[in-house]
């Protein structure tokens, strides 16, 4: 029993002494790192318009005045919309104002930048919001006396901008394009 007992004594002591502690080091975050194709673009023609858009994009039109570019693996949609001006330019540009700043009750900020294309007559505003709002942008572009388009960037996603921001990004460059290869008809 003695012997039990100075062997248990003894394991117990090269236990201790032979297991030291080593410091431990947190591990960085791991960061997701999102890369999207380069866009490969197409025309889009209409009766009023055209303009180049994506072709990652799945173009849906609802009618003559409303159409949608969904891109599924982004979980994320371009609506635009079509208005002839017919003496209601105010209204429409009040409307797409509107409708841009609604978005700044759960918006972090809302960039504001004002587009002009003089030789092709597009003049308009392109909206950045940053934070967990609905939408991530939105835009409208005219010709100041016929033709108004409006459009916004939703996700189909509960807004974290955190999560969605890389996806939003790469969809305002979107955007952006279309706003500058917009023709009128």
């Amino acid at each position: 029993m003695n012997r039990l007992k100075a062997l248990l004594c003894a394991m117990a002591v090269v236990l201790l002494v032979g297991c030291k502690e080593e410091d431990s080091i947190p591990k960085p975050s791991a960061e997701l790192r999102l890369e999207y194709p380069k866009a490969q673009l197409g025309v889009l023609e209409k009766d009023q318009f055209e303009f180049q858009f994506n072709k990652m994009a799945r173009l849906k039109e609802k009618n003559s005045h409303s159409l949608t570019l969904d891109y599924p693996e982004m979980r994320g949609t371009i609506f635009m919309n079509y208005r002839k001006i017919d003496g209601n330019l105010e209204k429409l540009l009040g409307d797409a104002q509107k409708f841009s700043y609604e978005h700044a009750v759960k918006a972090d900020g809302i960039d504001e930048k004002v587009f002009m294309n003089e030789e092709a007559k597009v003049y308009g505003n392109f909206y950045s919001v940053t934070g967990d709002a609905a939408s991530q942008a939105q835009f409208y572009a005219t010709d100041s006396t016929n033709h108004f388009v409006t459009g916004s960037l939703y996700f189909y996603a509960k807004p974290n901008y955190d999560s969605i921001y890389p996806a939003a990004v790469y969809l305002q460059n979107d955007i952006l394009t279309i706003m500058e290869t917009l023709r009128w008809k």
